[in-house]
């Protein structure tokens, strides 16, 4: 009966198995793709008259130049990964699991949970998801479908999570000290309330959200279509809680000990509190150590025990792989594209936001800039990362052609989630929380792609016009 639901399946399903399985085959990691970036940024400023040696120059200087931003957004992964296994937290999830009564609904609560909790942290975000998604399937008598619950588990990263506190353009903005060389004096500092706090920017949050969980409610399989959990898995899924044990020698003593779990806890949490104290609560959110320190020391309170919370933080250091070995390669892109100099001292940044400017108009600019990021970011999934390279012939369009800088940021930002819903890169985590693989899922996350490909675009450049240019704050 299966097979024949999947024979009768639509044609955009179809369309998005084949592409998903094209992706999986042709793709190679997103290193390579970070690496060829390189090359052609290099080639090109080479092409446009700079000097091999400059080239060469401005790659190694920038290589280093993100250090500082590339351990703060491994810090999101990390955070989040601690803060959603922490076993309080397990026990949570077990008690969400009893709110829905259907497996429509069931599906449903996935998604809009996947979304809240994404636009806190999309680190936290895709396991949490994924673990309630597991907890939903013990309950055989939702009949719901394992694979539509997985995609809406995806929903965060794939819908809002770049409108959110974890978004890094939103964040590298707001922190000057975090910029590249050459983008402060281009878009100065953006704090909260001009990016991902606008109402426009809300509105726009507030409308993906409701019009995703539509979508989750009328492409859920209902009857005989529904393939539970036990048609991908021999068993039915667990939450994985860590073991607590014992000490088995005196020197483990404080490892499981909440001694200095307390004792920690009151230092970070005093700071925090003082720093939430003496400042708006936008400030002080939008500062990436406070944001980090936040995730981590809750992560730390909720695991309890030192063992507890380094085991959580030891599985979770994979996922951070991307980040560590590709940011460096993004701020020598980022320098290239900003100092190396050309004929006429012109760079390859100013090129670029020169065509920009040719191709777009003030009116126009959301469009252009939401389309282009969209398809880079299908090509480069980097979970936000390649602002870096975008932002300087980006932001310095948007100053030529006068649109407001913030609501620029939010282009990218909308954009940058729209092809996560058919890439596979992103959705490995949640996969692997779910024993599933993307052609499981991508089926329903690609007809959330064709609605949400006219909505963002349309939002974006409607919205975008109650907005007026704000020139450049410096610190």
């Amino acid at each position: 009966m299966a097979a024949s639901a999947d024979a009768r399946t639509a044609w955009p399903v179809r369309a998005a198995l084949r592409c998903s399985a094209f992706a999986e085959r042709w793709f190679p990691d997103a290193y390579v793709f970070a690496v060829l970036g390189v090359v052609v940024v290099a080639g090109s400023a080479i092409a446009f008259g700079a000097s091999p040696q400059a080239t060469a120059t401005q790659f190694g200087e920038g290589f280093w130049s993100l250090i500082p931003f590339t351990m703060q957004m491994a810090f999101v992964v990390i955070g989040g990964y601690v803060a959603a296994t922490a076993p309080v937290v397990a026990r949570c999830i077990e008690w969400l699991a009893r709110a829905p009564k259907t497996g429509r609904g069931a599906v449903c609560f996935v998604g809009l949970v996947s979304m809240l909790t994404s636009l806190l942290s999309w680190g936290f975000s895709l396991v949490f998801a994924g673990l309630l998604v597991r907890a939903l399937a013990r309950r055989e008598a939702l009949h719901m479908d394992y694979r539509a619950a997985g995609a809406a588990a995806y929903l965060g990263l794939g819908a809002v999570w770049a409108m959110g506190l974890s978004s890094s353009a939103a964040q590298l903005q707001a922190n000057p000290a975090s910029m590249p060389p050459g983008l402060l004096e281009i878009s100065g500092v953006l704090p909260f309330s001009q990016t991902i706090f606008l109402w426009q920017s809300l509105l726009l949050t507030a409308l993906l959200i409701v019009v995703s969980l539509a979508v989750c409610w009328f492409t859920a399989p209902t009857g005989e279509g529904v393939r539970t959990a036990r048609d991908f898995l021999p068993v039915a899924p667990a939450i994985d809680s860590p073991a607590i044990h014992k000490p088995t020698r005196p020197g483990e003593w404080l490892e499981y000990s909440p001694l200095l779990t307390v004792l920690l806890s009151l230092l970070a949490f005093g700071w925090l509190a003082g720093e939430f104290a003496s400042k708006p609560a936008s400030s002080a959110i939008a500062n990436l150590n406070t944001y980090n320190l936040l995730f981590l020391s809750l992560g730390l309170l909720l695991h309890w025990r030192p063992r507890s919370f380094l085991d959580a933080a030891a599985r979770a250091v994979p996922a951070t792989t991307g980040v560590l070995i590709q940011f460096p390669l993004y701020g020598g892109i980022a320098m290239i594209l900003t100092k190396a100099a050309g004929a006429g001292g012109v760079t390859l940044s100013q090129r670029l936001s020169d065509l920009f400017v040719q191709v777009a108009t003030t009116d126009t600019f959301a469009i252009v800039i939401g389309l282009y990021s969209a398809v880079l970011g299908f090509f480069v999934p980097s979970g936000g990362g390649k602002w870096i390279i975008e932002a300087p012939y980006v932001m310095q369009a948007a100053n030529e052609l006068q649109v407001h800088l913030g609501w620029a940021v939010q282009i990218y930002n909308a954009a940058e989630a729209l092809p996560n819903l058919i890439n596979p890169f992103w959705m490995l985590p949640l996969l692997g929380v779910l024993g599933l693989k993307a052609r499981d899922i991508v089926g329903f996350t690609f007809l959330q792609l064709v609605v949400h490909i006219p909505l963002v675009l349309g939002l974006l450049w409607l919205l975008g016009l109650t907005l007026s240019y704000v020139p450049p704050t410096m610190p």
